[in-house]
């Protein structure tokens, strides 16, 4: 099949399950859309065992093959994802938040990635660089999942800025971190990344400043064009070059791209929409992106729920995976825990910020789709599995309950 072929069959079938969640299941629509997705694909599953003859999970298996998830999220839609998200954060509510954003999406990181990694090493045979990878993929949280779930938890503002805020960011740097860890855990495959001092901090300062750098340059480019003219159908196709285009050019020099897009979307939206705008190109471009959002949102969930025939399930697996489960929770803990406990000294926060951020950091597509970028190795299908089923657990069972915790652990909007 050609990619147009495969695109509209993605949309077809991500408008067929929103449709059937929509009249029976009536879960938030992302959600709603993995899980009749998650459901159709047992039901396959179950169908070959009951009639092996039919070969209908082959055929699945091999469309799942040619989407490439991976690439498709990685290089394609994870720009516009992160461009969308960035678009309608106020930079304002951002800057409050400052200080716990970006202690979160840093030193958060690299304690959860230390934590998750060295349990999985504990629970694996597998040597402890390959189980630090697992644990660089699985510590940052999804922007694509947890705004997705934030537009319906209805939490307060100043927590829903620092649970948007730090998952916009923490995915740029998580992906970082990913990149250099494998490229220490697999040299074999072609990988390679200086292990030094001066090299990992070369190696951050090129990836994550380089990508912030473009990402403003960028932004700013576009915006000057933008205070021009008064054209939105231009505007929108502008923006969308940006988005676009600024991505694929951040991957061509080996900067980061997820880092690009939300430093350009963040610019775009606020800078860009207060004073490069007119109110008319304002509303059709939050309309456009919203759009844009909503829909690759229904397909990347349409594809979590499918991916189930790219992973690897027997006893070992399994068990490692729901193992797994228990370790990113608690390298999620300690990435909210410490960051808080480090600056309560200077702000009070409520009790519940610690549980309501804890539960409300989902996993998602980004997870899945750098498990399965991994060079090819006999780790590979133990670490992909055990993602998988963190990042199920995460966006069902965790999205459809953050609205409830945080109702019951009580709410204080002025401490969070």
């Amino acid at each position: 099949m050609n990619a147009l072929q495969i695109t509209a069959l993605l949309i077809v079938f991500a408008g067929g399950f929103g449709a059937i969640n929509y009249l029976f299941f009536k879960l938030p629509p992302a959600i709603g859309i993995l899980v009749v997705a998650f459901l159709a694909s047992l039901a396959v599953i179950g169908t070959e065992a009951l009639f092996p003859f039919l070969n209908i999970a082959e055929a699945v298996t091999a469309f799942v093959a040619e989407i490439e998830f991976s690439q498709a999220l990685l290089e394609g839609m994870l720009g516009l994802l992160l461009f969308a998200g960035a678009l309608h954060v106020n930079i304002e509510d951002l800057r409050a938040e400052a200080w716990i954003i970006a202690l979160m999406a840093t030193l958060g990181v690299a304690l959860s990635t230390l934590v998750v990694g060295l349990g999985f090493y504990w629970l694996t045979a597998m040597p402890l660089l390959a189980a630090l990878v697992f644990g660089a993929l699985i510590s940052p949280t999804d922007p694509v999942a947890v705004l997705g779930v934030l537009r319906q938890a209805d939490l307060p503002k100043s927590l829903e800025t620092k649970i948007a805020g730090e998952s916009l960011f923490n995915d740029g740097v998580g992906y970082v971190v990913f990149l250099l860890l494998v490229g220490l855990a697999f040299p074999a495959a072609g990988a390679h990344a200086d292990a030094s001092v001066t090299g990992v901090a070369l190696f951050f300062a090129k990836e994550a400043l380089g990508g912030a750098l473009l990402g403003a340059v960028l932004g700013w480019c576009v915006f000057q064009v933008m205070r021009r003219i008064d054209d939105y159908p231009l505007e929108i196709l502008l923006s969308l070059g940006l988005a676009f285009g600024g991505y694929e050019l951040a991957v061509a020099l080996h900067v980061s791209g997820p880092i690009m897009a939300v430093v350009a979307g963040l610019f775009i939206g606020n800078t860009g929409a207060k004073f490069g705008m007119s109110e008319q190109t304002r509303q059709h471009l939050n309309v456009f992106w919203t759009l844009i959002d909503e829909m690759l949102n229904a397909v990347l969930f349409l594809l979590i729920g499918v991916e189930i025939f790219a992973v690897t399930f027997n006893w070992d697996t399994m068990t490692t995976g729901l193992a797994a489960i228990g370790l990113a929770l608690a390298g999620r803990l300690v990435a909210v825990a410490v960051p808080i406990a480090l600056l309560s000294p200077f702000r009070g926060y409520s009790k519940g910020v610690v549980p309501i951020m804890t539960w409300g950091g989902l996993k998602g597509g980004i997870s899945v789709a750098l498990a399965l970028s991994l060079p090819a190795s006999e780790w590979k299908p133990e670490i992909l599995t055990a993602t998988y089923l963190v990042v199920l657990f995460s966006i069902i069972v965790q999205g459809l309950t953050v609205a409830s915790l945080a109702r019951r652990v009580g709410r204080e909007p002025e401490m969070l």
